[in-house]
């Protein structure tokens, strides 16, 4: 194989006589892979396999001359090349002079003559042997082409200029070249041009044409030379300017030692120092912070790196490591701070004194975490500053609504630029102390994705047992978090992965009662919005009545969000007529309640519903509260088909399935006629349409809807009932019936129907409702039958 060994070129004067014409008709082929071999260039070849070698034994000791063709495909090896494998057109070449190696390889200076092109192949003998015509450079005497020749050596001068391993000797060549084609083969054997393009100048023999091609490929040439020097002078600059600045910063340096001043980055290291030693930092966090300020004293000011590690000694030197606020553990002032924030919550208010009182007794108990799990407007979060108020404690408030990325809660790696540590680390630098009341809002809203999943994130920290350690991505170090008290808060658990939920005490906050919303109004919102309008508390009064008929008119609420807006829409009117330059008390009364407000937004559910059968009011549990639910019935002719609507879920279909099936194996006992028997359709739907509704707590409803209904026995519009059923008629017990029982009183229901096994849980609800109401405790559908029709009996006795 045959391949270039350096870049050794020259030229040879011109000879008036056409060159090769004393070369035998038919010559060896010697392939090369990475060289297009021009006229005049002289140059070293490398021979190292067995076939070129005796090519070039055989030249040497006949006329010298051979054909050095381009092959097609460079990386084929020469003993494997065949015809069909090489260009057309070569150059004839001539060797110089031959060194033969130890290694059995053979270096050889060759010379080209003249290009030729191949005519035919003979039969081979050990090598590639061909016929060639020479190809003499078409003769021209131009003005465009002197200017052509002219521009290229212009060009191949500053290229040379431009080209460090460039010999300036190549300048005096190209200057002294008279001929326009040798001129153009002295410029392309010497500058960079891919090899395609160097056969392509090779096959052209007409010298104008190839000076043409040859002027594109030196101006890109010429491009890139400048942009490569632009590049380097740009960087040339900046590093000149770098050791100009360390230079000036050492004279500086020296300066200021002289004159006895500080230098500034002394300073600031004694500064840091200062701060590491107030933080009183752990042991191993101090061993940490001092190793990375005696990196920072190595490196300069100006360094980017510098930059990174004062900034993570300032969030490491500022965390209250050793500050901690006094408990307030007088148990009394707490209570009483607590109930002059909030009304009721009674259980809560004891969970917290519980805590306290064990605080005083024990004093390095660690922070519980607790868990308000309520619909909206119920006080959630404004407990939580309540809680901190009475413990004489920092409050921070995190809200998780929409939170995606892990990072929010361990924070990003030092190597990000950028880089912060997590809001759970931001948020004791905010309170300066390592125990405030720290509040994790809306945590039944946190979302995951590609960037991490934040509830994963959540379970060091809201664990006791893991806390005491919890280790932000930022900084790298343990941080204890077991004297933080955590509270969360949460519209639903249904959200909160398990594994979270079982590490937090979950306190439920149910809905309030009407007697409840009027005391909070009268206790703490009238007089919030009266402060806010600007109002004082001789210029407005509500009436009782007045603030009734907002509850139950204007609000349908769990909570008491939308009531206090109704409050202020009225001070609202009350202030402008006071700016007005109305000075007498306004009154709230009922009728003024409807001029200000408008008509009522609100009417009694069960006032609305007719009493006929196929018609039965169910119980439902929201997030937002409990609400009751119509369940219709009906049935028209058909193919014995059940038609379910209103948005159900999965497990609602399922349930209304299990109350056609009871129904249908119990038709006899009920006197009732099968729908599949009398080839009728069974439709059974639940308003609103729009809104999804899912969970087993309606089957009893549904059952004495289809019961009703083919038994032509309307049920009374007062008695709502819940309760899940089997095939069996088995009543199961359900979920959130304080929140169910709250709403069948707002509705105006006077009878409950619920299972046996869920008596126990109307202690939640408040003596008030559960004196307003009549409940029936039932185990299967036979006892809901009797007590439902027993109730519309005597409805219809008096």
């Amino acid at each position: 194989m045959a391949d270039q060994k350096k870049n050794v070129r020259s030229t040879l004067p011109a000879n008036s006589d056409m060159p090769g014409r004393d070369a035998p008709v038919v010559l060896p082929v010697l392939p090369l892979n990475d060289l297009v071999l021009f006229p005049t260039m002289i140059i070293p070849l490398a021979v190292s396999t067995q076939r070129s070698i005796r090519l070039i034994d055989d030249v040497v000791a006949g006329s010298r001359h051979f054909l050095a063709v381009l092959q097609r495909d460079r990386k084929l090896d020469d003993d494997k090349v065949e015809p069909p494998d090489l260009h057309e057109f070569g150059c004839l070449a001539r060797v110089l002079k031959m060194i033969k190696f130890p290694d059995e390889t053979v270096r050889v200076l060759v010379q080209g003559i003249v290009r030729c092109q191949i005519r035919s192949y003979l039969p081979e003998n050990g090598y590639l042997k061909a016929r060639y015509t020479l190809l003499q450079d078409e003769m021209e005497d131009s003005i465009e082409l002197d200017a052509l020749a002219r521009n290229a050596s212009q060009r191949f001068q500053d290229i040379i200029t431009m080209s460090p391993a460039m010999p300036e000797e190549l300048k005096v060549a190209a200057v002294n070249m008279a001929d326009a084609g040798k001129l153009a083969d002295l410029i392309a054997s010497n500058v960079n041009i891919p090899l395609e393009d160097r056969q392509r100048l090779l096959e052209e023999y007409r010298p104008r044409r190839r000076l043409e091609k040859l002027t594109t490929q030196l101006n890109r040439e010429l491009e890139i030379l400048q942009l490569g020097t632009q590049i380097q002078s740009k960087v040339s600059e900046t590093l000149s300017k770098s050791q100009r600045d360390y230079y000036l910063r050492e004279q500086l340096k020296a300066i200021q030692s002289e004159l006895g001043e500080d230098n500034p980055q002394q300073t600031e290291m004694k500064e840091i120092s200062g701060k590491i030693k107030a933080a009183k930092l752990p042991p191993d966090v101090a061993e940490i912070a001092d190793k990375e300020r005696k990196r920072l004293e190595s490196i300069p000011s100006a360094s980017p790196e510098y930059a990174v590690i004062r900034t993570y000694l300032d969030w490491l030197t500022e965390l209250p490591w050793a500050v901690e606020t006094v408990d307030r553990l007088d148990i009394a002032a707490a209570k009483k701070v607590l109930d002059a924030d909030h009304y009721d919550l009674a259980r809560i208010k004891d969970r917290i004194l519980e805590y306290l009182s064990v605080l005083k007794l024990k004093k390095d108990m660690k922070g519980p975490i607790l868990c308000f799990a309520g619909p909206p407007g119920v006080g959630k979060t404004s407990l939580g500053k309540s809680i901190a108020r009475a413990l004489g404690r920092r409050f921070i408030r995190m809200s998780l609504g929409g939170v995606h990325d892990e990072a929010e809660i361990r924070g990003h790696r030092r190597t990000y630029i950028g880089a912060l540590p997590g809001r759970i680390i931001q948020g004791l630098k905010r309170a300066g102390t390592r125990n405030p009341v720290f509040m994790l809002d809306e945590i039944d809203k946190v979302g995951a994705d590609f960037r991490g999943d934040p509830s994963s994130a959540l379970l060091e920290v809201l664990d006791p047992e893991q806390n005491y350690s919890f280790s932000d991505h930022y900084l790298n170090v343990p941080f204890d978090l077991s004297h933080v008290l955590f509270i969360t808060t949460a519209n639903t658990m249904d959200t909160i992965p398990p594994p979270l939920r079982d590490r937090m005490e979950v306190l439920e906050l149910s809905g309030y009662t009407m007697n409840e919303k009027l005391h909070i109004a009268q206790k703490f919102l009238i007089r919030k919005e009266i402060a806010a309008h600007g109002l004082k508390s001789g210029q407005i009064a509500f009436e009782k009545a007045a603030l009734e008929k907002i509850i139950s008119d204007y609000t349908r609420e769990a909570g008491v969000r939308n009531l206090e807006r109704e409050v202020a829409n009225v001070c609202r009117k009350v202030a402008r007529s006071v700016a007005e330059g109305k000075k007498d008390r306004t009154v709230i009364t009922p009728q003024r309640i409807s001029q200000m407000l408008g008509p009522e937004k609100y009417e009694s559910e069960v006032a609305e519903a007719r009493t006929e059968p196929g018609i039965v009011t169910g119980l439902a549990w929201t997030p937002v509260g409990g609400r009751i639910l119509f369940i219709e019935a009906t049935q028209m002719s058909g193919k014995g088909q059940l038609i379910l609507t209103g948005s159900l879920g999965n497990i609602m279909k399922e349930s209304a399935r299990a109350a056609l099936s009871y129904v249908q194996a119990n038709s006899k006992k009920l006197k009732i006629e099968v729908p599949e028997e009398s080839g009728k359709d069974i439709h059974i739907h639940v308003p609103a349409g729009a809104i999804p509704k899912d969970g087993p707590s309606a089957g009893v409803a549904m059952t004495m809807a289809l019961i009703t209904l083919m038994t032509g026995r309307p049920l009374p519009a007062d008695i709502a009932m819940t309760g899940e059923i089997t095939l069996r008629g088995k009543v199961m017990p359900v979920g959130g019936i304080k929140e169910k029982v709250l709403a069948a009183a707002a509705a105006g229901i006077r009878t409950v129907i619920l299972p046996k096994r869920n008596l126990k849980d109307l202690h939640e609800v408040p003596a008030e409702i559960r004196r307003k109401l009549k409940f029936r405790g039932v185990e299967n559908m036979d006892q809901v039958v009797r007590a439902a029709l027993n109730v519309s009996s005597r409805r219809k006795k008096s």
